[in-house]
């Protein structure tokens, strides 16, 4: 049986992220064709990168998981580095030894985990790294590229336009897309047009029967509401949303809308009578919350895919999303079972239209589950991934 490697900054069942859970998700599927270990730090929060898990190697829902230590928590003065670079966009860009810098100091720095790469390269038949912006992608892809697969989950932001990238983005051996979007992006930017390439989302089932009237009754919520699911941060422009929601709020007193949030706060959230915030919450009461709302709202102007949209989607949930993103914009234009706002206004007029235009919105319910259906079925997501591993 070949023996593959993911490579990823988190991982964990603990760990709430987009790329994390994805990793997670394939890394499982992959161990009926593959022996799969993980390659990734001991941390659980990408916020400071502390080292949290003791064990070097455990056993996850049968994929071995090698834990490194991360030798600095994120730099204190990062964000003060970053506005420097942000701030010189403008100007030209950081050096490469600059962004060298950028990257130790954003972390995780994990030295550890780069020398078992280099020193493992030829016991693994392939290295698939996730997600293009950290340390571990930046520095441990240059020393296996010959066997590497890499998924990038790019999206345009300012970081993808650093330097280092143009080599990063050529050196793989086979590319995995989550979608049209991305692929289009990278291509544009990077000469790699001539590297074989798959576009293939995530599968998405529901590990359990939701129940919208157990979620309502054990979190005290009666009225109609939207969800928002994920970390709440800055990062996915939160602030913006509960901005939009308030300001909803105010201009149609009557309304008893709420809007839910589910998982970890980074940011500031409001104290409002009609925004209510639940933390980290179970499976079965994550789908149950979001088989109950009217629609899932992702205010993210920066997406690779989202795995909460889809989810959502999946339960016949149609999505409020943010324009400015084209891969959130792409989903709803595709199926469509969603909507877009790019100001205000948008907002307010989708929010309007999902109440008073039943016949509609139960179309566009039906369609958010027909796009998923028809796109995102786990047997061939997998028979294609498995098809890009054996290539190389």
């Amino acid at each position: 049986m070949k023996k593959i490697a993911l490579v990823n900054q988190r991982y964990g069942l603990e760990v709430n992220g987009g790329s994390e859970y994805y990793t997670r998700l394939i890394a499982e599927r992959l161990t009926d064709v593959f022996q799969v270990d993980v390659i990734t730090t001991k941390a659980l929060n990408y916020t400071d990168w502390n080292n949290y898990y003791t064990a070097d190697e455990e056993d996850i829902n049968g994929v071995h998981v090698r834990r490194f230590p991360t030798e600095k928590c994120r730099a204190e003065d990062f964000n003060e580095y970053n506005g420097e670079y942000l701030s010189k966009i403008s100007n030209g860009h950081f050096s490469e030894e600059e962004e060298k810098i950028w990257f130790e100091k954003q972390g995780p720095f994990c030295p550890a985990a780069i020398e078992f790469i280099k020193e493992n390269r030829d016991n693994y038949d392939a290295f698939i790294f996730v997600t293009y912006l950290y340390y571990l992608t930046v520095m441990g892809m240059p020393e296996v590229a010959e066997k590497s697969v890499f998924i990038p989950t790019a999206h345009e932001e300012p970081f993808i336009h650093f330097k280092t990238f143009e080599k990063i983005f050529t050196l793989p051996k086979a590319f995995v897309f989550l979608t049209d979007e991305e692929k289009d992006l990278v291509q544009n930017l990077f000469n790699c047009r001539e590297i074989p390439c798959e576009v293939m989302g995530t599968g998405v089932e529901i590990p359990c029967e939701p129940n919208e009237n157990a979620f309502r009754k054990k979190f005290g919520i009666e009225e109609e509401y939207i969800i928002y699911v994920g970390r709440i941060d800055e990062g996915k422009d939160c602030p913006m949303m509960f901005k939009y929601f308030m300001e909803y709020k105010s201009r149609r007193p009557e309304s008893r809308l709420k809007l839910v949030l589910m998982g970890k706060p980074v940011c500031r959230i409001p104290k409002h009578g009609d925004i209510i915030s639940l933390g980290f919450v179970s499976e079965e009461d994550k789908f149950s919350g979001i088989s109950g709302a009217k629609a899932l709202v992702l205010p993210s102007k920066f997406e690779s895919l989202s795995i909460s949209v889809l989810e959502a989607m999946t339960l016949s949930v149609p999505v409020i999303v943010n324009g400015v993103c084209e891969v959130l914009k792409g989903h709803c234009v595709k199926s469509n079972g969603g909507l877009y706002y790019m100001n205000y206004f948008e907002f307010e007029g989708i929010l309007d239209y999902i109440f008073s235009h039943d016949e509609e919105y139960a179309l566009l319910c039906r369609n958010a589950e027909k796009y998923i259906e028809k796109n995102y079925r786990w047997d061939v997501i997998m028979r294609k991934f498995k098809e890009v591993i054996e290539s190389i």
